[in-house]
């Protein structure tokens, strides 16, 4: 169960025990990230099946769940986006400006601009009654990690993500099938749930492809970034396909 101590400690802000942290740990923690944000999950479906009016309820969902990620993924959707911006096209640059902690416009635009259509998707959730969505996307999009790590290298010796770079978790990968198979189940006809998962895919592609491009692999910020990328991207899909 450490692992999944350290996956729950690591991507949310719930207050459990420390425990200890190793290197093998973090790696086996991958493995853990679709049942945290399940777990995450919860709460936000807790909300959303209660009959209070969308708008007001669905600030209060989003609030609860930057809270409870600790906007930890925010923070890499805002650092990449200004360093794709600020680098120019040059490695050496954009993970410079990655590496500054303060956020640049445009940094902040992205993160409004996805927090915005995050509101917009909620209202539509709320209003249909889909409340099973808030569960599905927080799993699915972490449950793109463990793939992403052990499909770039990683570019940041001692970084953030430095330990799960070299190990793709196998005796609970299954892990990562389960929101898949959810999420096909939620769709109903599975059409636009379908399209929603193809959507997911070009996107993880493209973003590979750019990061491949522009720094040789990754970063915990374009990890990030592709977390909160994937929840737009499905949460968006959902909402279209009410």
């Amino acid at each position: 169960m450490r692992p999944l101590l350290l996956a729950i400690n690591f991507l949310t802000t719930l207050p459990l025990p420390g425990g200890e942290w190793s290197a093998d740990l973090q790696r086996r923690s991958l493995a853990w990230y679709p049942l945290v944000g399940a777990l995450l999950g919860l709460p936000l479906a807790g909300l959303a099946w209660l009959q209070l009016p969308a708008m007001p309820l669905a600030a209060v969902i989003l609030l609860l769940w930057v809270f409870l990620s600790g906007a930890l993924h925010l923070d890499g959707l805002a650092d990449s986006f200004d360093a794709w911006l600020g680098g120019h096209g040059d490695r050496e640059r954009t993970l410079a400006i990655m590496k500054d902690p303060a956020s640049g416009p445009a940094g902040v635009a992205a993160m409004v601009l996805v927090l915005l259509l995050k509101f917009s998707a909620l209202v539509v959730l709320i209003e249909a009654g889909a409340w099973v969505a808030l569960i599905l996307v927080p799993a699915l999009a972490r449950g793109l990690l463990p793939f992403w790590f052990s499909l770039l290298p990683y570019v940041r010796p001692g970084g953030l993500g430095d330990a799960m770079a070299a190990y793709m978790p196998t005796p609970l990968v299954y892990l990562q099938v389960m929101p898949l198979l959810g999420w096909l189940y939620f769709s109903g006809d599975g059409w636009g749930g379908a399209i929603t998962l193809g959507a997911l895919v070009l996107l993880f592609i493209g973003w590979r492809r750019s990061c491949m491009a522009r720094i040789g692999g990754t970063t915990g910020d374009t990890a990030g970034a592709l977390v909160e990328m994937a929840e737009g991207c499905l949460l968006l899909g959902v909402a279209m396909s009410l």
